[in-house]
């Protein structure tokens, strides 16, 4: 288990019977989380100052119930990089904090190598991996299909008060754009892959994580140079384990690489680890 790092802004407060109560800057969230099976210590609902809490519906979905005003968009931080946040539909805040373990090692990487390197973002939602890259000095291919999630990436290099000439958006079908980039002779040195378990593109197409992930690592094998820095692979999915991730990169990227696969999580403030997905990353001699 790999635990993200040197957050401020954001911390896990208490967990149990399928709810996590997290604190996002100075606002408190309620929020369901499928692993937390187990009982909470006292009910979670009891905590003084929840502002707000996410509330599924019997149909599918749910949506939020505003106990104190929320403002519409707000940002936190990590280190010295700033996201800004906006509770949505499907529970979601606009940023995965535990990835910053991979914000983490992927900066470490990029700034040892040195100015130059070039990182393509698959799936890149609202750009934090995309921001922590061009930080380490990467410039950057940020590719999602949902508009409103490139134009959040962008506001996100601005917060952090990043120079953008490094960035490129784009808004696109992640396979078609891949194949577009290897006819084009476009190669990189580092590729992100954050896919949803499911989802749809611009135009509809469809995604489903455990039918073409194994397909799009190849394709992302052929987009790399000849001395490739990493290759990170995430997943939210429950079963697509460490090993099975582990195993899909050893295929697509042959002997030259180095992957370790784990489990990332946030520590809780009641003392427990929280899962939170599973990673598995390459790196390259």
């Amino acid at each position: 288990m790999r635990i993200a790092p040197d957050w401020k802004d954001y911390s896990v407060i208490a967990t149990g019977d399928g709810e996590k109560l997290e604190r996002w800057g100075k606002y408190v969230l309620l929020r369901p989380d499928p692993q937390v099976i187990w009982r909470a210590a006292k009910p979670l609902r009891s905590y003084d100052g929840i502002d707000a809490v996410y509330e599924r519906s019997s149909t599918g979905g749910g949506h939020w119930e505003y106990i104190h005003s929320v403002p519409s968009e707000f940002t936190v931080g990590w280190r010295d990089l700033r996201f800004s946040l906006k509770l949505m539909g499907f529970k979601h805040t606009g940023l995965f904090p535990e990835q910053a373990v991979n914000w983490d090692r992927m900066m470490k990487l990029i700034s040892a190598r040195g100015q130059g390197v070039s990182v393509l973002n698959l799936f890149g939602y609202t750009g934090a991996a995309s921001v922590a890259c061009l930080k380490a000095g990467a410039n950057v291919c940020h590719v999602d299909g949902a508009k409103a999630m490139v134009e959040r990436a962008g506001d996100n290099v601005r917060l952090s008060g990043l120079d953008g000439d490094g960035m490129r958006y784009i808004i696109d079908d992640c396979f078609k754009f891949c194949k577009r980039e290897i006819k084009r002779g476009r190669r990189y040195d580092a590729v992100i892959l954050d896919p949803p378990s499911f989802g749809r593109g611009p135009n509809g197409e469809k995604w489903k994580i455990e039918e073409g992930i194994s397909e799009l690592a190849d394709v992302v094998a052929q987009l790399l140079d000849d001395s490739p820095l990493f290759v990170c692979l995430n997943s939210y999915t429950t079963g697509l384990q460490p090993t099975v991730m582990s195993n899909i990169l050893k295929l697509s990227l042959g002997s030259g690489a180095r992957i370790d696969a784990d489990e990332i999580g946030l520590a809780t403030e009641e003392g427990l680890v929280l899962p939170q997905g599973c990673t598995a990353f390459a790196e390259f001699d």
